[in-house]
């Protein structure tokens, strides 16, 4: 028997490179990592009810615990991958992706307190963007990691313009990934959060074994990624009973922007256990 936890490919992976390569130990079953494509098929996953523990934004979960899919917030794990690039300053227009998801509202919140910029949605993907900063015709651009070190590699006139994961200076980041869990496995969330923050603390810590890892296993292609990269991620687990603030903060700003992104509203008090 094993607990089933299931990863996006991307960021949240990175943060779970130690249990992928020594699975750890639940109350005697295995919790095995399942790394998934898509957002879509993350969905599909919990809507069936067939993941233990699951890694996917915080805007999804939140909607989906909005659905009735009751997977309860048992905390955060990484605060930031989403930049801006460019060349010298903000060229309008500003080319986003995924819009109404969580890179197109923060940067929209970051730029609409800087000035008057206008926006161009023509690219569905980070990879899109990232092939695009390659010709003459985008300028400025929002890129996530590890899509940002890839484009900072491959062009030396590219330079990160803005970080858009924060609120303010004093602040360490938004909360915009979120570890939900079956609620059976509540009665075990003290075991849990132990075992995500040691998952967290090895990718920070021994980034260049994180990075072998997630080679070797072909979650990421070689040398897509480097301890730099990892070092944008922000990646740092903090459980949800401490962050609950910055997670209504964020969702909240979420709602304001596109409030179809939450389900309408913010889910009640029992999303945080």
């Amino acid at each position: 028997m094993i607990y089933e936890v299931a990863v996006l490919r991307g960021p949240s992976a990175i943060a779970f490179a130690q249990w992928m390569e020594k699975e750890p130990v639940l109350k005697g079953k295995k919790m095995q990592v399942k790394v998934l494509d898509s957002p879509e098929q993350m969905q599909a996953l919990l809507v069936k009810g067939e993941a233990d523990i699951a890694v996917l934004p915080m805007i999804s979960a939140a909607n989906l615990y909005n659905k009735g899919i009751r997977y309860p917030l048992l905390g955060c794990p990484i605060w930031g991958t989403l930049y801006l690039v460019g060349r010298d300053h903000i060229v309008p227009p500003v080319y986003l992706f995924g819009a109404g998801t969580t890179p197109d509202i923060l940067a929209r919140y970051y730029l609409e307190q800087k000035g008057s910029y206008t926006y161009d949605y023509s690219f569905a993907t980070a990879r899109e963007v990232l092939l695009s900063l390659q010709t003459d015709k985008v300028q400025t651009a929002v890129l996530s990691e590890p899509f940002l070190s890839m484009a900072l590699e491959q062009d030396s006139t590219l330079q990160i313009l803005a970080d858009l994961n924060r609120p303010d200076s004093l602040s360490y980041g938004f909360p915009q990934t979120a570890v939900v869990c079956r609620e059976s496995l509540l009665a075990l969330k003290d075991s849990i959060q132990t075992l995500l923050d040691q998952s967290c603390r090895f990718a920070q810590e021994k980034p260049e074994e994180a990075i072998r890892i997630l080679e070797n296993r072909r979650v990421f292609g070689n040398r897509m990624l480097s301890p730099s990269t990892i070092e944008r991620c922000r990646i740092r687990y903090i459980p949800a009973t401490d962050c609950r603030e910055e997670v209504g903060h964020f969702l909240k700003l979420m709602n304001h922007y596109e409030p179809r992104s939450t389900g309408g509203r913010l889910p009640d008090s029992t999303f945080i256990p």
